[in-house]
């Protein structure tokens, strides 16, 4: 069998993606079972169009070590969909390409279209015989993939949601003699993780943000506009946050509303202005000063909230997807299997990438309070766990030094 490791990364970028990348090549450098660690830059597309690297000169010129806290995808990215039709031609083009570079591992790192992925090839690799072992390591912010409890980047990216929600309650309040609302529009098409995590932000009871609507619950405006007024009679300087997909639910999301949506290469409706529509009804429902922010990809790898727990996780979680392909694992993924909240304690396991590709975890309606309007304790503990601790990010000339193919 051949046993080269062959790694790439998909879909959006997060803080720890790269934390994965390092535990993956980390791993695969030291255990003698594996030959070259080769990297697909922009991954299968990129491997298809024959751009690869080997890894082992970043950990000789200690490029590897700042990789581990470089946000972003070292390798690069892509969102390229594989033909459902296994009978397709680029299957046997891609495994006569992992035959010339002697392959015997493979390992993606992303969301649920990067399982897909995985899926794929593991089944294409069934049908034709082939021993090549293919593991899917989880990535993404949005922490809707099943069968684990959570995703690396999650926790950071709910770290900054928190973070930067409470810095712009702070910013609204100075002027607290006039009635105003801001609202903040947070990453999240179907499953509302993301938005939840902006309860962290909050001191005390009552704290802003006051109102957090998720896509889970269907979306009034006339209950939303009646909300916004009731709440703005106790708290004057009112901080809303949104998930960009909330919608009516029966599909048509608050953003088609005002426009048109296009979709992207995997038929997902591309959304933004959620936030903006909102801001405008208010003004003119209400007659209030109103802003919305939408925090777009900065919430998304910001390598300044980074969480310790977060990052140390995705390394662990590459090395655990090495050790588990050498031990015969193939058409997997990563899965994180919480023992205790408190104190917190995490094991690793796998699960068939059959089914996890294609479905959402949405966050549990009995999670959900308020008719649809506001977070709950039960939320608060799962995520707490999930933020903690800070990471030395290595620094020159006084900003964060990272990582940067060349």
């Amino acid at each position: 069998m051949s046993n080269n490791l062959l790694v790439g990364q998909s879909g959006g970028p997060t803080a720890v993606i790269n934390g994965s990348l390092y535990g993956v090549v980390s791993e695969g450098l030291s255990n003698p079972a594996i030959g070259k660690v080769i990297g697909m830059v922009n991954g299968i597309e990129g491997f298809l169009a024959g751009r690869t690297m080997e890894m082992a000169p970043l950990a000789e010129n200690g490029e590897l070590e700042r990789i581990r806290t470089t946000p972003g995808s070292f390798l690069g990215s892509c969102r390229y969909k594989l033909p459902e039709d296994l009978s397709d031609p680029v299957y046997p083009e891609l495994f006569k390409k992992f035959e010339e570079f002697e392959i015997g591992y493979f390992f993606y790192i992303g969301g649920n279209d990067s399982m897909d992925t995985v899926s794929k090839l593991s089944r294409y690799a069934a049908s034709v015989g082939n021993k090549i072992r293919i593991i899917g390591v989880p990535k993404t912010i949005d922490n809707d993939l099943v069968e684990t409890d959570h995703t690396p980047g999650f926790g950071s990216a709910a770290k900054y949601v928190a973070s930067t929600v409470r810095e712009i309650a702070i910013d609204a309040s100075v002027y607290d003699n006039k009635q105003s609302v801001t609202i903040v529009e947070i990453m999240g098409r179907h499953a509302g993780w993301l938005t939840a995590a902006s309860v962290l932000a909050r001191k005390f009871e009552g704290d802003n943000p006051v109102l957090i609507y998720l896509p889970e619950v269907a979306f009034d405006t006339d209950a939303f506009i009646e909300k916004v007024k009731e709440k703005l009679q106790t708290t004057s300087n009112l901080v809303v946050c949104i998930s960009e997909g909330i919608n009516d639910g029966n599909s048509t999301f608050v953003c088609e509303l005002a426009s048109d949506v296009g979709v992207d290469n995997f038929g997902h409706k591309m959304l933004t202005g959620s936030g903006k529509y909102l801001e405008n009804l208010v003004k003119e429902k209400l007659g209030v000063k109103v802003r919305s922010v939408e925090l777009n990809v900065c919430q998304r790898c910001s390598s300044s909230c980074l969480s310790a727990t977060d990052l140390n996780e995705a390394v662990e979680s590459g090395r655990f997807a090495v050790k588990a392909a050498i031990d015969g694992e193939t058409g997997k993924m990563i899965t994180f299997i919480r023992k205790s909240s408190e104190p917190y304690e995490l094991e690793f396991g796998t699960a068939d990438v059959n089914i996890i590709c294609n479905m959402e975890k949405p966050v549990p309606q009995k999670w959900i309070t308020e008719n649809g309007s506001d977070i709950g304790g039960e939320f608060i503990a799962y995520a707490r766990p999930l933020v903690q601790g800070n990471v030395e990010v290595p620094m020159k000339d006084g900003l964060p030094y990272f990582a940067y193919r060349r």
